[in-house]
């Protein structure tokens, strides 16, 4: 989950270090650091939790390989639509994450990036998701203020509900289902269940990486299911929606007529989350990187590899 976001310190980001008491020497990114700072801001290297499941719901639309064209075409609404997600979070979460002292660190915070260079990469990325979804089924056009109105309501949601995991999975499960309608232009039942699949993928793992700020939730009134319940019971809410989201590849592969290969690449992820969740413990939280790194990581490469030998070879 990404909870908390990031605080410019230049211009009105430099009185906000000063009431917060945090403070910045970080020079600004400027011309090719620029290339990095933005990397580091939108954490590329998540991909792996959604890119997979949207590639999935392409190639699980007719059990086949889509045109490259339009393969290509959703790949590019895949990045600016995350890109937008991600920066979009880190400016409306910056007072969050300049208080935090595991996030104060990240670009906004540290004053590596501005707010002015953070909202022009937001209006690029919404950009590049226009330009993709228009050359994709006129339906996708009609849906694509939905998931970035997502975007906008997410970050407001740890504020007064614990149930703000629930709307972050809810958000990112609509790159499967995004992905198929791209693909065959209509809604269908089995693409909804990978919806489901994923959003209760994701409730489950943010669940597990907001234990690492409970004690920051609690003082700051940031809401969350592991601050409000405690780790304990947190845990067991990610086994429940860890088992949910396996019976939902499995309905979700039944109805799209997959074959026996999906079903063992769906046996070894339940076989991934067994090991996530035997992981962290209310008594030793200190694999939470391995957790929810590592292991869903994983289980997003084992997924999509799967779909795609079974679609080959199926």
């Amino acid at each position: 989950m990404a909870r908390t976001a990031a605080p410019g310190c230049s211009g009105s980001g430099l009185a906000l270090a000063i009431v917060t008491g945090t403070s910045s020497t970080t020079e600004v990114a400027r011309g090719v650091s620029l290339i990095g700072a933005f990397a580091s801001l939108v954490r590329f290297q998540h991909t792996v939790f959604a890119l997979p499941f949207a590639l999935a719901g392409a190639l699980m639309a007719e059990q086949s390989w889509p045109p490259l064209s339009v393969l290509g075409w959703i790949l590019l609404a895949m990045v600016g639509a995350r890109s937008l997600a991600m920066a979009l979070n880190r400016l409306i979460d910056e007072e969050i994450d300049a208080k935090n002292p595991r996030t104060a660190g990240r670009d906004l915070p540290s004053g590596r990036l501005t707010h002015t260079q953070v909202a022009v990469f937001c209006a690029i990325s919404l950009a590049v998701l226009l330009i993709a979804v228009s050359q994709l089924p006129p339906l996708t056009w009609v849906l694509w203020p939905v998931p970035v109105a997502g975007f906008v309501i997410y970050p407001y949601t740890k504020r007064f509900t614990w149930l703000c995991h629930l709307v972050l999975g809810v958000v990112i499960g609509l790159a499967p289902l995004g992905a198929w309608i791209a693909v065959t232009g209509h809604f269908a039942v089995a693409p909804v269940f990978l919806f489901l699949a994923v959003a209760t993928w994701m409730f489950g793992f943010d669940v597990i990486y907001a234990l690492m700020d409970v004690e920051f939730d609690r003082a700051n009134g940031i809401q969350s299911v592991p601050a409000r319940f405690g780790a304990a019971r947190a845990l067991w809410v990610t086994r429940v929606m860890h088992t949910l989201a396996v019976i939902c590849l499995i309905i979700a592969g039944v109805l799209a007529g997959s074959g026996t290969l999906y079903f063992v690449g769906v046996a070894i992820c339940a076989a991934v989350l067994v090991v996530e969740n035997l992981l962290v413990s209310p008594d030793d939280m200190s694999r939470i990187q391995a957790a929810f790194g590592t292991a869903n990581g994983v289980l997003a490469l084992v997924y999509i590899a799967f779909v795609i030998l079974d679609v080959g070879f199926g």
